[in-house]
């Protein structure tokens, strides 16, 4: 039995149906559902049990899944607003819940590979290495972030990096992202805004030295991000904490670009002013540093375009009609 936390959301999801591609159908899916749409990614997959996140977390707890015989663990289950306030609440289901579940894997030698971020580098002052000794340099600008950065402390002065694995996660965008209401992709939202108005609107700078557009992200295809995780499931001798990003920089303006042009439609952009929620913790240029990962794991990437194009074509396209 493979078990994934966060297996209806967006990155879940997709692992899911991968796992399934290779006949993997013994899946314990933990979420919770709540009330949006999110269920809708479980629709066409096979798994052999969903349990409530609060549920698991009891029988986690109580010891009742000490006698599973569970082949790995995929932590994916998170809140990942990166706008949410509530401290408290980000402690216990990002920081305290990782804890827990990665002490029980460790102790029972069960493969465990979790969800970090890219938000865990805040305004990337410190760069975006990921050399386990950079770690206590961070300084995340939201408390999304932080949250992710106190288990990757947690697990670092512990020494577990060499029994687990985490991603960094930088711009993640594709297929079942649909239910992450304000949190969705600029891909998603832009393919959304052409339909509706035959335009985009992006943020404009209020930074000086960037262009409106000009803000720079790693952007990677949740395909690919999928892929990699599924080789290191299978390549049990790499153990650390690795970005999973594309390496490459990609703007706004670019991305949005790709868009129009899966859509074969001329570029239209207009630029609006940036929410006061996001000024002081929007990160203007990310690139994950990726020669660790790549030195080991042979995945081949999708371009950027490629990726937006297969991601707008084959999903977003159809599932208008």
């Amino acid at each position: 039995m493979i078990i994934v936390t966060g297996g209806a959301g967006f990155i879940g999801s997709c692992l899911i149906v991968a796992l399934n591609a290779r006949n993997e159908k013994d899946i314990w899916v933990v979420d919770d559902l709540g009330s949006d749409s999110k269920w809708e990614n479980l629709v066409g997959s096979s798994y052999s049990n969903y349990l409530d996140k609060s549920m698991f977390l009891e029988m986690l707890r109580r010891g009742e899944l000490n006698a599973l015989s569970c082949r790995g663990i995929f932590h994916l289950g998170a809140c990942s607003r990166t706008t949410e306030k509530d401290a408290s609440f980000l402690f216990e289901n990002n920081t305290r819940y990782t804890e827990e579940l990665a002490k029980f894997a460790i102790q029972r030698e069960i493969p465990f590979l979790y969800a970090s971020s890219a938000a865990t580098y805040g305004d990337g002052e410190c760069g975006y290495d990921d050399d386990l000794s950079r770690l206590y340099t961070l300084r995340p600008k939201n408390m999304y972030g932080y949250s992710k950065h106190l288990f990757d402390l947690w697990a670092l002065e512990r020494d577990w990096f060499k029994k687990i694995i985490g991603f960094k996660f930088f711009n993640v965008f594709g297929p079942n992202e649909k239910h992450k209401s304000g949190m969705t992709s600029i891909v998603w939202n832009a393919f959304h805004q052409i339909m509706d108005r035959g335009s985009v609107r992006l943020f404009k700078s209020d930074r000086p030295d960037f262009k409106d557009g000009e803000q720079r992200r790693d952007f990677i295809y949740v395909k690919d991000v999928v892929a990699v995780m599924l080789w290191f499931f299978d390549h049990p001798e790499y153990r650390g904490l690795y970005n999973l990003g594309s390496g490459l920089r990609t703007t706004w303006n670019q991305i949005t670009q790709c868009v129009f042009h899966a859509l074969e439609l001329p570029p239209k952009i207009e630029y609006v002013e940036m929410p006061d929620i996001l000024k002081g913790q929007y990160q203007y240029d990310t690139c994950a540093s990726m020669q660790r990962l790549k030195q080991i794991c042979p995945i081949p990437f999708h371009s950027i375009q490629k990726g937006v194009s297969d991601y707008v074509q084959q999903y977003l396209r159809k599932n208008l009609s």
